[in-house]
């Protein structure tokens, strides 16, 4: 117990000591207007409180991502979680903080406009296709995955749910931001941070030891390197590029740049601790990996979910259980059709103000997704994994861009930059989505490129337009 209240007490510690830092070394200015009040269109630029702004950014990173992702995760044992604080404390929170800052800095533009501010149009074009794709796949697996489950609930069949969280995904898209996502996500984010402290205090209550397999040896029951895969499982809990994507959403609904700091590194924190709590259940509650992977065996994650919470919160766990596995996934795919929407009109350069010119736009996505939910993507979806991760490192290096042109301190970007360069060419190289390597000359090649990587970008920017001393103006913020 002792162990998962220091690793909690980290991540708090690492909010108010490292977020500061970053905060003031990105130099957040509190009285430069922000796209909020400068774009306001009642559609996407809608100003809102901090407070109501962080619950609908953390379940926008979050759906089932630090629940899901955990629970596998602890199949390595308690090392899992110490990827998980020093991730999202020196990883996950930098670059969400970036990818959020940087487009309030931007006119709120989405995050293949900021990554081609800082790494060039090449990269531009290369996240704009890329990031459509990825989160089309996001919508659209969860669409399928919560639809099935719904239809074993109830006497409708899965397609009649698939057309209804169609329905809901293509109202949020279109709709004001403030009219369905402003309303109903703060409730739901409460709900996900109740669920975590809940079911954690039952844990305590009801006697169950903390890790009974207590060490950081590598205790997947079917043998899996922990390098570099579980760097790959457990990525929103830790570090994701899908938040990316959604942290545009609310850099245009941002008041202030001094909230940069508790609503984008804050809620990757906090989504940090929701995965700690999981991938602790998933270790305790089962008494070992062998245990819990029987239970992964008979239906998955959504099943250990469901498990947990009714055992240790009855009734009120079952209910809370079919929000996670249910309402959690629906909330990330509807932001992510949102967020494709926004990333195509700023590319086109249609403003979204009037809703015929949304329409235009969302109509042709919808059907796309759809046609999409109809095939066998399978083996795709395999890839996602490693695609997120790679769209997270991407960012961070556009970060470190950033930084270095403005001739301040760029380690603290371009040092997890680097490291999870290494992961992301290593899987790569590795598994059988890939090539299929061995390991032990998967790593090489995997550090190999990240040292290359580190070095063609000092040398790229050895000469940046700026010094300590005088500030280079971002594009289109002058």
């Amino acid at each position: 117990m002792l162990y998962f209240f220091a690793c909690i007490g980290l991540l708090i510690a690492g909010y108010f000591i490292y977020g500061t830092f970053v905060d003031r070394i990105f130099g957040a200015d509190p009285n430069r207007p922000t796209p909020a009040k400068t774009l306001n269109d009642g559609v996407d630029y809608v100003e809102m409180s901090p407070a109501k702004i962080y619950l609908i950014q953390l379940l926008n990173i979050a759906g089932l991502g630090p629940i899901f992702g955990p629970i596998l995760g602890a199949l390595y044992g308690p090392s899992a979680l110490l990827w998980i604080v020093i991730g999202s404390i020196f990883a996950g929170a930098v670059h969400d903080y970036f990818s959020g800052m940087l487009s309030v800095r931007h006119d709120g533009q989405s995050v293949p406009d900021v990554v081609g501010y800082q790494l060039g149009t090449g990269f531009k074009q290369f996240m704009r296709l890329f990031s459509i794709v990825l989160l089309l796949l996001v919508g659209v697996v969860f669409v399928l995955g919560p639809a099935k489950l719904l239809a074993n609930l109830s006497p409708l069949p899965v397609m009649a749910w698939v057309a209804i969280i169609f329905v809901y995904y293509f109202l949020a898209t279109i709709l004001p931001i403030d009219k369905i996502i402003g309303r109903i996500y703060p409730l739901f984010g409460a709900v996900l941070i109740f669920m975590a402290v809940g079911l954690t205090g039952a844990l305590i209550a009801k006697g169950y030891q903390f890790y009974p397999q207590f060490t950081l040896a590598n205790l997947h029951p079917k043998g899996l390197p922990l390098w570099p895969l579980m760097f790959i499982t457990i990525a929103c809990g830790a570090i994701s590029g899908f938040h990316a994507t959604q942290s545009p959403l609310m850099a245009r609904c941002i008041a202030n740049e001094k909230y940069g700091r508790p609503i984008f590194y804050g809620s990757m924190i906090g989504e940090g601790v929701i995965a700690l709590v999981w991938a602790t259940l998933g270790m305790s509650f089962y008494k070992g990996a062998d245990a819990l992977n029987a239970a992964l065996a008979q239906g998955g994650p959504a099943y250990v979910v469901n498990e947990i919470s009714t055992t240790l919160l009855g009734p009120v766990g079952g209910l809370l259980a079919i929000i996670g596995v249910v309402i959690l996934p629906i909330s990330s795919g509807d932001t992510a059709f949102r967020s494709a929407r926004l990333i195509i009109a700023d590319f086109i350069k249609i403003p979204q103000k009037a809703i015929l010119k949304r329409l235009y736009l969302a109509v042709p996505l919808f059907l796309v997704g759809f046609l999409i939910s109809k095939g066998n993507f399978g083996v795709i979806w395999r890839y996602f994994g490693w695609a997120n991760q790679t769209l997270a490192t991407i960012v961070l290096w556009a970060g470190a861009a950033y930084l270095i042109k403005q001739g301040k301190l760029h380690w603290i970007a371009t040092i997890p930059a680097t490291f999870m360069t290494a992961v992301v060419t290593t899987y790569l190289a590795y598994d059988k989505i890939g090539f299929s390597i061995p390991l032990q000359i998967s790593t090489w090649i995997g550090i190999g490129v990240a040292v290359a990587s580190l070095a063609l970008f000092l040398i790229k920017f050895r000469n940046p337009a700026g010094s300590p001393d005088q500030e280079v103006v971002e594009p289109e913020a002058a």
